[in-house]
């Protein structure tokens, strides 16, 4: 029988794979530690025995301290964003960990690298990719590489990529590394592999190559999207773009790439299959293909938003900074806050209330005159009204809204019906503060395509004064209904 793990090292866990692999680590009751250069962003996701080391893996005397006691460590980082002195970075940070780890005793290195063939022009994310597995299988610990392919799931570089080009850009002109050939992986199945990893039998070091069902190209993936999205896209080959060029484009379309978009076309020229399936052998998992797994990113992405109050999934940096429009995956968020002395249920008598006949609290001329549109678009307009002033459940029809969650004195989720080039949520929650209760509002947008971008950005203003004003006339109407109520 192989050892269980009993404690486990997470580096990486405030990025993409390692920050969905600590919940599964938490649920299968390993003890989990974490190397964090800013342990704030982890507070509000661990669990009751997880614990965080401050520090990062160019500090050896953190690495050292973090890997105390450690059977099995996760190395998910790497330094492409941080310049173009990724590669040294790279190399020393796998050189103090690999150190600390041999002079710890961990039993085994656990290390998702990159999918690519060991060619003397590799590009440099590839080839440092490669080096850092190297240092890792060296340093004397037995070392599992992964080397994985694109990545499809909600938040991957390679997903929002995709999705960026894809629903900014009806005509699309592509150069050549649109066409090289990829076996991307969903998610679920690379996290599966990494959770199995933990007590797979090793006897030494060993390399994985591990993809999806499917080998496609750049092309395949973006029209599949396109078609999931009910989106008509059109593209243009040329071959003339270079991988400069290609990264200043798409530094325009997708300003998430402006530091790592050199790098991640670099790697892209590269054919990113399976040679080896060894890993179909030693592990359980048989990875989906690219329909499914592009599905199942985008259904995953549902499913969080409709599990987490939007304003609960800001991060800490936008509530700080006061911002009230943000992202999160390809929805657009509208998020406000009013504090108010009253106690939770009191300040949110009004919300449960709204629509109908009460209105919106403010503008409700211009309301009215959104479900004329909505009329004339063929939807179903403002004519439904509120059929029940007291009654709220999840079904309910509010005007053009239908209830989507509703929870008494804390929640209410509203989703759209009128006619829009997109999905729109308007949510409502309360909390505790120590002054009373804090009222949040959030309206989301989930945009499809051009014209769903087109549409929200020209109505921002108009947007952003409506939301205000009726964020506003709920706090007093809350107001309003406590002082009555002390009256009586």
């Amino acid at each position: 029988m192989p050892e269980v793990a009993t404690t486990v090292l997470l580096t990486g866990a405030t990025g993409y794979v390692g920050g969905r692999l600590l919940p599964l680590l938490e649920s299968r009751g390993v003890r989990v530690r974490c190397l964090a250069r800013r342990p704030g962003r982890l507070t509000q996701r661990l669990g009751p025995s997880t614990e965080v080391v401050a520090g990062d893996v160019h500090d050896p005397n953190a690495v050292s301290a973090a890997l105390e006691g450690v059977d099995v460590a996760y190395y998910l980082v790497h330094s492409m964003g941080s310049g173009p002195n990724f590669e040294e970075e790279d190399r020393v940070g796998a050189t103090n960990f690999a150190a600390a780890a041999l002079a710890q005793g961990v039993r085994r290195i656990v290390y998702l690298g990159g999918l690519g063939p060991d060619v003397e022009d590799l590009s440099p994310h590839l080839r440092s990719r490669h080096e850092v597995g190297r240092i890792l299988r060296e340093s004397g610990v037995p070392t599992l590489e992964f080397r994985a392919s694109i990545i499809l799931g909600s938040g991957s570089l390679s997903f929002e990529m995709i999705r960026a080009l894809v629903e900014r850009l009806p005509a699309m002109i592509t150069p050549r590394w649109v066409g090289t050939t990829a076996q991307p992986i969903g998610i679920d199945d690379l996290l599966q592999y990494l959770l199995e990893a933990l007590e797979t039998p090793l006897a030494g070091s060993c390399v994985f190559e591990i993809g999806g069902a499917d080998r496609v190209s750049y092309g395949d993936l973006m029209m599949e999207y396109a078609r999931q999205r009910g989106l008509k896209r059109h593209m243009i080959p040329v071959p003339f773009l270079t991988p400069r060029l290609s990264s200043l484009w798409l530094g325009l379309v997708t300003p998430l790439y402006a530091k790592v978009g050199r790098a991640l076309i670099d790697s892209i020229l590269h054919p990113t299959v399976v040679h080896d399936d060894e890993a179909l052998r030693a592990f359980s998992v048989r990875p989906m293909g690219m329909n499914e797994a592009l599905a199942s990113a985008l259904r995953a992405e549902d499913r969080d938003f409709a599990e987490t109050p939007s304003y609960a999934a800001l991060s800490s940096a936008d509530r700080a900074a006061g911002r009230s429009a943000t992202r999160r995956g390809n929805r657009i968020l509208d998020a406000r806050t009013r504090d108010v002395p009253l106690s939770p249920a009191q300040a949110f008598v009004p919300i449960a209330r709204i629509g109908g006949a009460n209105g919106y609290y403010a503008y409700d001329a211009l309301w009215r005159a959104r479900g004329a549109i909505d009329l004339l678009l063929g939807g179903v307009g403002m004519r439904r009204g509120r059929p029940d002033p007291a009654d709220l459940r999840p079904g309910s029809s509010i005007d053009f809204w239908r209830v989507e969650a509703f929870e008494p004195d804390k929640l209410l989720r509203l989703s759209a019906e009128m006619k829009i080039p997109g999905r729109a949520w308007l949510e409502f929650e309360v909390a505790p503060s120590a002054t009373g209760a804090t009222i949040s509002q959030t309206a989301v947008f989930d945009p499809v395509g051009l014209g769903g971008l087109l549409y929200w950005y020209v109505l921002h203003p108009a947007h952003g004064l409506i939301f205000d004003g009726m964020l506003s006339g709920i706090a007093r109407a809350a107001l309003d209904a406590a002082r009555h109520e002390e009256a009586r």
